[in-house]
């Protein structure tokens, strides 16, 4: 309570206490929040529509790992209420306050919020596979071996813990309201939700070429080398297209779902944190601080070299899909 009521303290002198409660208020579901609640019936119909077409199928669905997938969207929605608006809101409310432009919501500002918020997500999204820290929390959403509606709710309880809120902070110091920030990021989980299935094949070509589909998001969880670290983008598929790392799904070659290093457990705690684990487990290892920190920011491939090696990093198979979320 006492660092709470110093956090308080901090924003009313500071001219951001009104900011916090305009924005954000933490006894109270936001927007961002609202938005899940509403899409919550909408996922458990097409979960379940899905469920009916594919449960015979134990490569497409199984119906414990199902169940585990929704606990562990649970989890992470639970930590995500409790403790966005102390970690993240602070933070955003800071920038916000120093915002360079001043921008009334409009058809033209809303927008390119929406834009703004997709690209920073390609960003954010392409640094949890090639950054190991962020992948410590990523990688559960890629441990499944199976690709349908529950898989998309397969999150960790630790991503509001690992900074990956702080690549959108840009926008709300150019001027873009964390509210609209908030509501542009829910309403492209949203969209995503519906790209994680099976049962959809090509969608009309100029859909295909602008909006990520479920072609391409199947290539996203693919284990397949060629898949591996492939179509990163939320809404729109443009960006993997611009920054080349866009590869169309191949019908001769289906994607093989998972990660290349199984994890043995279904115990939640260890889908949430194995990864951690092992990472702290290689920083561990003898050698210079620096080199040990480097598994912090390095991919998950990456291995320092032996203290008897002539000081080349080894590269061992990726361990990431691609690829949400």
């Amino acid at each position: 309570m006492a660092m709470i009521d110093m956090l308080l303290a901090v924003l009313e002198n500071s001219g951001l206490l009104e900011l916090w409660d305009t924005v954000s208020p933490w006894l109270a579901l936001d927007e961002r929040q609202l938005i899940f609640v509403f899409a919550t019936p909408v996922f458990v119909v097409v979960t379940v529509w899905e469920y009916v077409r594919i449960r015979h199928n134990p490569k497409l669905m199984d119906t414990r790992e199902a169940l585990r997938n929704f606990a562990l969207g649970a989890g992470y929605q639970v930590t995500e209420l409790l403790f966005a608006g102390i970690i993240a809101f602070p933070v955003y409310a800071l920038c916000y306050h120093y915002r360079l432009l001043e921008l009334e919501l409009n058809w033209a500002t809303g927008f390119l919020t929406f834009l703004g918020v997709d690209f920073c997500f390609y960003w954010m999204h392409r640094a949890s596979h090639r950054v190991r820290w962020f992948w410590a929390a990523h990688v559960v959403h890629h441990s499944s071996e199976r690709m349908n509606f529950s898989t998309a709710m397969r999150q960790n309880a630790t991503n509001i813990f690992n900074g990956m809120w702080m690549f959108y902070l840009p926008l709300a110091l150019i001027g873009f309201n964390p509210v609209w920030i908030g509501v542009a990021y829910a309403l492209s989980l949203v969209y995503q939700f519906f790209i994680h299935t099976t049962l959809i094949g090509r969608l009309p070509g100029w859909i295909e070429l602008i909006f990520n589909t479920p072609s391409h998001h199947r290539v996203h969880h693919g284990r397949n080398p060629g898949y591996i670290d492939r179509n990163y983008g939320g809404t729109l598929i443009i960006w993997d297209r611009l920054f080349r790392s866009f590869v169309d799904e191949d019908a001769r070659e289906p994607p093989d779902y998972g990660i290349t290093r199984p994890v043995s457990s279904n115990n939640l705690f260890v889908l949430w944190t194995h990864e951690y684990v092992d990472l702290f487990r290689d920083m561990a290892r003898p050698g210079g601080l620096l080199s040990r920190l480097k598994h912090l920011w390095k991919p998950p491939e990456w291995e320092r070299p032996e203290p008897t090696d002539s000081g080349k990093s080894h590269a061992r198979t990726p361990v990431n899909t691609d690829q949400p979320g």
